[in-house]
């Protein structure tokens, strides 16, 4: 048959079939199935069939926005009939049948409506609400992935892990114990290093030991948009790896596909291990509404694709079994496609989202008032009471605030860094052995988050038994036990992936990436995955996670790159995404409290950016003066995008965060002693900046310096200096930054890094200019 157009080609050849001599039905199905579930499945992948034509109308009519299909790929229903409803599902972009009949065996009405109500971007899409397409549904257990390749598959593996260890801990989770993890992608995705690496995660746990019930779905339809993939070649990879139980089928057979995956999710299930299922599809279409594929495939190829198609091979079953006559066969099709046609002209004229506000509201939502009472509920504080404040003096009398009247300079010109007036945590009066490293007061903190909340996870790269190659998560495994303080694998996609499962079932994770630079690459499961899943499931889904990753430069004996990298634009970029960086070890304590409450209360995705080089510090002006230790309180917070503000002067502000804190610091006291009034502003939260602060504080004085460790390009000056104009400040503006390099080993590094001198001499330069005076800004 030549026919090409696949709608037509279907009803062409059931229209040709000749009935054959009855065969009873139980010798062709499934062991278990009746012809009644067929007809089902069978109406799952008609109503898939025509929606991918139903998209591709409305896209060519301008009326739709998306058309990568799932026409043949229609065998995966049989995932959907082997599992149960409250097995949770990471889809394939392709599994339209699949979607269709768990959704209606969820209780879905229409779940082709849903579909093209996303195809159409309409408002009233009951997932994304218009802000993607994508096969996702709450009532379903269906999490909605975009289309970036294999990004799903370490989430896949961290929600099977949780699953366990949820069931171990006590902790509640949406999921019952013996759930099975399906995780569906393309066999041009088997190839990425995301996928490889998520199913060697997942092999290597469950060879530890541990319980890993994910079920991996590889959908082979032979070819990647135009590049083919040898048809032996997922067997070849994947096929034979020990610690991996293989299943087979050819997903073009709908009885053949059924019996393998129900044979596969029981495996699982059973034996709590991961599996590779083989589907061997076809793709029709070519690989979306705009791809020609008869430019790059030739017309053999083509054919042969459509002599396998999976809808017409269950007709023929149907007609086989004797469920089904020719004649009913296309009835039923025709039925269908004209409903399926009618939800099309209908689902156009559903509103669109018309403003911005619409499109943000699930993407960064912010309770600051419940983010507070969060955070005093866990520490036992009345909620609504302002934090105690107590003080320890650095340099002279005074106090330091977050962002409110700041402090005097003590008698030796020193700006003191002391307790946070109103809302955050102070330090201890006078000399105190309570008084903690940055390092210290990280580790403090988190072993009273972990004591105080059971659903708390720890987990990293040598974080466990080692303690972190500073020493920060030293003692907590041992306190708490393996179970909730653990070490993952070298893979830092697989690190964020456990995060992204574990916040999934219940959990609030609290992974470490164990340097900046290597955040680099796994960079795709926090911008991918972890910013993305409230977006596009408008708040239905959440991953609350605090990432916490030990960054910046200025290490002493311990130099290169790798371990000094001072890059944050990129997680900057992140539309969302909550970024802490303390300086301070009391506003240490305090912002990551704030940080896990912000993860509980919204489902924020925050990072927790540590600098190395202030883990130890102790000194601030002079060799033992201890004025940079602080105790870390066992109450209060610091709220998302709040500086905190050293020092009342009104001649210059220098705005600072991490390293820089210090360095501007030392600064400031100098210029002090020459008579100079200024302030230092402690950024504290990179994003989003405190910007209403930092206004405050820049018409204050009206000179402000930037003092960024971070590149001239990309780096945080740029945004600081944009907020300040597009505020309209008028006054004298000015910033010092790192160079666009990369950091060197040993002592070039300072030849490339923001010095105390380059901030020293920076001040004086703006310091001489006439200067607008306090309250320039218009």
């Amino acid at each position: 048959m030549s026919i090409q157009d696949p709608d037509q080609r279907f009803r062409a050849e059931i229209a040709a079939l000749r009935v054959p001599a009855p065969t009873a039905a139980e010798q062709i199905l499934p062991q278990g199935f009746t012809g009644r579930d067929f007809l089902e499945l069978f109406e799952a992948q008609v109503l898939s069939r025509q929606a991918d034509l139903a998209a591709r109308r409305l896209g060519a009519s301008g009326r739709g926005f998306y058309s990568i299909g799932s026409s043949g790929h229609e065998g995966n229903v049989a995932l959907a009939a082997a599992s149960r409803v409250t097995d949770p599902v990471l889809p394939h972009y392709r599994s339209g049948a699949f979607f269709v009949h768990r959704a209606r065996r969820a209780g879905v009405a229409d779940p082709v409506r849903d579909i093209l109500l996303g195809v159409v971007a309409a408002a009233a899409e009951p997932l994304s609400g218009g802000r993607h397409k994508v096969f996702g549904s709450a009532v379903a257990n269906i999490v909605p992935q975009t289309s970036t390749i294999a990004s799903q598959l370490p989430r896949a593996v961290g929600l099977a892990f949780a699953l366990d260890r949820a069931e171990r801990l006590g902790v509640a989770c949406p999921w019952p114990s013996d759930a099975v993890v399906l995780c569906g992608f393309g066999d041009a995705s088997a190839n990425h290093s995301t996928a490889a690496g998520a199913i060697n995660a997942a092999v290597h746990t469950a060879h530890l030991g541990v319980p890993v019930p994910v079920l991996f779905v590889c959908e082979d339809n032979g070819i990647g948009i135009s590049v083919p993939t040898p048809p032996d070649w997922i067997e070849h990879a994947y096929g034979h790896r020990p610690g991996l139980r293989w299943f087979g089928a050819d997903g073009c057979d709908l009885s053949d596909a059924v019996n393998a995956a129900v044979a596969a999710v029981d495996w699982v299930r059973a034996h709590r291990r991961p599996a590779f299922l083989h589907l061997r599809t076809v793709r029709l279409f070519g690989h979306a509404g705009s791809d020609v594929e008869s430019a790059y495939r030739d017309t053999a190829a083509i054919e042969a694709g459509l002599a396998r198609d999976p809808v017409a091979a269950t007709a023929r079953l149907l007609v086989e079994a004797g469920i089904c006559t020719p004649r009913e066969v296309l009835g039923r099709y025709d039925r269908l496609a004209d409903q399926v046609a009618a939800t099309a002209a209908q689902v156009c004229r559903e509103p669109k989202l018309t403003t911005a506000g619409a499109v943000l509201a699930p993407l960064a939502p912010g309770r600051p008032e419940r983010v507070r009472d969060e955070v005093q509920r866990r520490t036992g504080e009345r909620p609504g009471a302002a934090a105690p404040v107590t003080r320890r003096a650095v340099g002279g009398p005074g106090t330091a605030s977050n962002a409110g009247s700041g402090s005097g300079a003590g008698p030796d010109g020193g700006i003191r860094p002391a307790g946070a007036a109103g809302s955050g945590p102070g330090v201890a009066d006078g000399p105190d052995a309570a008084a903690q490293t940055l390092a210290q007061a990280i580790n403090h903190t988190l072993a009273d988050l972990l004591a105080r909340d059971p659903e708390i996870l720890v987990f990293g790269e040598d974080v466990a038994r080692k303690g972190g190659v500073y020493g920060v998560t030293r003692g907590l495994r041992k306190r708490f036990g393996p179970r909730r303080v653990f070490d993952t694998l070298l893979d830092e996609q697989s690190v964020l992936g456990t995060a992204l499962g574990a916040g999934l079932a219940g959990f609030l994770p609290i992974p470490e990436i164990q340097y900046l630079a290597y955040v680099h690459n796994a960079l795709d499961q926090l911008r991918g995955e972890a910013a993305t899943l409230s977006f596009f499931s408008a708040g239905r889904y959440r991953n609350p996670m605090v990432v916490r990753i030990a960054g910046y430069a200025y290490q002493r004996g311990f130099g290169g790159h790798f371990h000094n990298d001072n890059s944050v634009a990129a997680l900057r970029d992140i539309p969302g995404v909550i970024v802490a960086s303390p300086s301070r070890p009391d506003d240490a304590a305090a912002l990551l409290r704030t940080c896990v409450a912000a993860a509980r209360v919204d489902g924020r995705v925050c990072v927790f950016l540590e600098p190395i080089a202030l883990y130890h510090t102790r000194d601030l002006y002079e060799p033992d003066d201890g004025q940079w230790a602080a105790a870390a309180a066992e109450t209060g917070h610091v709220p998302v995008g709040r500086a905190r503000a050293y020092g009342d002067g009104t001649d210059l502000t220098i705005v600072a965060f991490a390293n820089s804190v210090p360095m501007s610091l030392r600064v400031a006291r100098r210029l002090a002693r020459r008579g100079a009034g200024i302030r230092v502003l402690d950024l504290r939260w990179l994003a989003p900046l405190p910007v209403a602060d930092l206004i405050r504080h820049a018409e204050a004085t009206g000179r402000v310096l930037v003092a960024d460790e971070t590149r001239r390009s990309g780096g945080v000056s740029e945004s600081v200096c944009a907020a300040l104009v597009d505020a309209g400040f008028t006054g004298t503006l000015a910033r010092v930054t790192s160079a666009d390099s990369f950091v060197p080993l040993g002592p070039a590094a300072a030849t490339v890094l923001l010095s105390e001198a380059d901030i020293d001499a920076a001040a004086d330069r703006l310091l001489s200019a006439d200067r607008p005076g306090p309250g320039a800004a218009p």
